[in-house]
């Protein structure tokens, strides 16, 4: 289930800044902040949006309004990762 929720921070995070963020890079912040990125917690993902995303994101040449990082961590908190996204349901349709 982390994963997933790493997929969903990843895509979150994507459409809030307007561009697609590299997966990878992502990635690699999570481990350098002692966050296993295939075991992710909901716990893990807003203490990381609410503290080290910001200072990734100006090292990245971007950056996120107020409004929109406190929408992200909304949208981050109510994500459960057992509930299939619509995304999902469309792919598995014959």
């Amino acid at each position: 289930m982390g994963r997933r929720r790493f997929d969903n921070l990843h895509i979150e995070l994507s459409v809030a800044l307007g561009v697609a963020l590299p997966r990878f890079g992502l990635w690699m912040e999570l481990h350098e902040c002692d966050i296993d990125p295939e075991r992710l917690t909901r716990e893990e993902t807003i203490a990381f949006c609410d503290g080290p995303l910001q200072s990734y994101l100006r090292r990245c040449g971007l950056s996120l309004r107020r409004r929109a990082l406190r929408r992200l961590c909304r949208k981050v908190r109510k994500y459960d990762p057992d509930i299939a996204t619509p995304y999902e349901r469309f792919a598995a349709l014959p």
